[in-house]
């Protein structure tokens, strides 16, 4: 079993940071190697399908979500892992500052685990320097 945590400080409010974070469709805008995301349900449970450049797809599922947090998993994408699991949070660090973390857990597939997680490394800090790219941090 695997584990990556990483964590940002953007320069702006929690709730504003929320907005973004929170949408579990959004992710589109704010990780450029994403091109679509298409929602089926809503609420915990809801499945998106996010698409890629090169016409890959990936299928994750909210599976909890409760103030600043959220959590999802994959169901089905090419990357080489399994059991994946995820959370988002966002913390109220002060008037216009706030810290973003995300973490998960997964079995590597077919690779080290050190490979494993420098895919999900690069996901994360692409995903950060989206957020900061909005926001500023």
């Amino acid at each position: 079993m695997a584990n990556v945590s990483m964590e940002t400080v953007l320069n702006t409010s929690a709730d504003n940071a929320w907005q973004v974070i929170g949408d579990f469709n959004g992710l589109p805008g704010f990780i450029s190697a994403i091109t679509g995301s298409t929602l089926k349900g809503s609420g915990v449970g809801a499945e998106r399908t996010l698409s890629f450049a090169d016409g890959s797809q990936m299928v994750e599922r909210l599976e909890s979500l409760e103030g600043y947090s959220l959590s999802y998993s994959i169901v089905t994408s090419q990357l080489p892992l399994e059991g994946y699991l995820a959370t988002m949070r966002v913390e109220e660090l002060g008037t216009n500052r706030c810290k973003v973390e995300w973490s998960s857990r997964f079995t590597p597939k077919g690779v080290s685990e050190a490979e494993a997680v420098g895919i999900i490394r690069g996901v994360y800090t692409a995903g950060f320097d989206g957020l900061r790219k909005l926001f500023g941090g």
